[in-house]
């Protein structure tokens, strides 16, 4: 497992889709950082927006609600909806099942990597924007969304654990993703598809009558990390999350799982 899950990631490393995502999500707080240096105002309206410039903890947060809505669903979707579908249009899926090597495997190692990949985008935003708002603003105590100081230290454990919980619903998407791949054997229809379901999500988030539903949506959950900027922790939305993403990303694991073991490949 440990070797297919490295050739996977070997695979990844040679794609540029690879480093245009790591290099979006890097760039991404460099530019909102460096709008902010140069006009006045700010994001007031938002969890933290109003102490964006107190402290380099902030950003890092800030990004992530604006990220939410299209920019990490597209990067996720970029890589997730082609680790499947690009050994259709290479022609590669025969050579690599002629390597001894068994479908499950195969198929674990790649969503192995594609939420290696995953973590690793959300790692590089929340590292560069911590960085340069850092620089730009240092680094004070910051202020919780329920008004209480909050140390650089106990901020930064925030920051880790906000980032952990907010990789739940990214690997929702990537989960999706790869089901879409495996389905479709087309990485332009897997891409699109799983960009335009995460956000359809987001949009039922929002529409009037979707109430009942909408602690469930997985564009929700992208708020669970909320919860550990509250005195004390609200740990409602952060174990609603948990047991919400898992499903969203068993169930289209699973299903993509069912399909790629019983793929006929004798004719690709």
């Amino acid at each position: 497992m440990t070797s297919v899950y490295k050739w996977e990631v070997l695979k990844l490393l040679a794609q540029k889709r690879t480093y245009l995502g790591l290099g979006a999500a890097m760039l991404v707080p460099l530019i909102f950082v460096t709008v902010l240096l140069l006009k006045t105002g700010g994001p007031n309206d938002i969890p933290l927006g109003r102490y964006i410039r107190d402290t380099g903890l902030a950003t890092p947060f800030v990004v992530l609600f604006f990220m939410s809505i299209w920019a990490f669903p597209l990067l996720t979707a970029l890589v997730a909806g082609d680790i499947v579908a690009a050994e259709t249009h290479n022609g590669t899926l025969k050579t690599i099942l002629t390597r001894s090597r068994d479908r499950g495997e195969i198929f674990v190692g790649k969503v192995l990597a594609a939420l290696t990949y995953t973590a690793v985008i959300l790692l590089a935003m929340g590292t560069v924007g911590l960085l340069a708002a850092g620089f730009a603003w240092g680094f004070a105590p910051l202020t919780s969304l329920s008004g209480s100081t909050v140390g650089f230290g106990h901020g930064l454990g925030l920051l880790a654990a906000s980032l952990a919980v907010y990789l739940l619903p990214m690997a929702g998407i990537a989960a999706f993703g790869i089901l879409l791949s495996t389905i479709t054997r087309n990485s332009a229809a897997a891409v699109v598809g799983t960009l335009m379901w995460a956000l359809l999500m987001q949009l039922l988030g929002v529409l009037p009558g979707t109430e009942p539903i909408r602690p469930y949506l997985l564009g929700t959950q992208f708020e669970a990390w909320h919860g550990f900027l509250r005195t004390p922790a609200d740990w409602v939305p952060v174990v609603r999350a948990l047991w919400v993403c898992a499903l969203y990303i068993g169930v289209p694991l699973a299903a993509g799982y069912l399909v790629f073991v019983r793929r006929d490949v004798a004719g690709e």
